[in-house]
């Protein structure tokens, strides 16, 4: 198959849509990020790439804590309107009708209704131009319980989004496709 060459993109398949949350101006608020991944796994930290101007930046930066939320596909209005509007100028918890927790790291906000939820504390910045990275250190972890199969957390029931950037949608994650650390087993020889 022929390749197109497209120079440098934006471009990551999957990117999770992500409700991140913090406390800015006293007040809980909460942008959509379509991005960021895994930055390390023992302890567990998250990366997110977020602009130098978005409301929650300050919030993280101030409080040196943020809250990661995952929605389900039946919160796209939500997720959408999040990354739409400004906390400046809009209290998104109210339009959202968010109920909102805290855990115990205390100043991150975590919504209720979204199946996945990471508490976490600011480690490190990187102002990378257009946007700040953002590393935080994952501090817990809240699932609901109907999201669990054997007590571990179950990406069919959870049934989060993802983001296309290219095409501007969001997705639904697929089913099964194989076993991991099975699969290869034919290959290894």
């Amino acid at each position: 198959m022929k390749k197109i060459q497209m120079g440098p993109r934006k471009l990551m398949v999957p990117r999770p849509a992500m409700l991140v949350g913090a406390i800015v101006n006293g007040k809980p608020n909460f942008i959509t990020i379509g991005g960021g991944g895994l930055a390390d796994g023992e302890p567990p930290m998250i990366s997110l790439p977020i602009r130098h101007h978005q409301y929650t930046l300050q919030g993280i930066l101030e409080n040196r804590a943020f809250s990661i939320n995952y929605p389900s596909v039946e919160q796209v209005k939500e997720t959408d309107f999040c990354g739409m509007v400004s906390g400046r100028n809009v209290d998104k918890v109210a339009v959202c009708k968010f109920n909102i927790f805290y855990g115990k790291v205390g100043k991150a906000p975590l919504i209720e209704q979204c199946p996945v939820n990471l508490e976490c504390t600011l480690m490190h910045t990187l102002n990378l131009g257009s946007h700040m990275l953002v590393i935080g250190q994952v501090e817990e972890c809240h699932v609901n319980e109907d999201c669990l199969t054997d007590g571990k957390p179950d990406a069919r029931k959870i049934n989060a989004m993802v983001f296309d950037i290219e095409q501007g949608l969001y997705l639904a994650i697929g089913g099964i496709v194989a076993e991991a650390f099975s699969a290869g087993k034919e290959l290894k020889g």
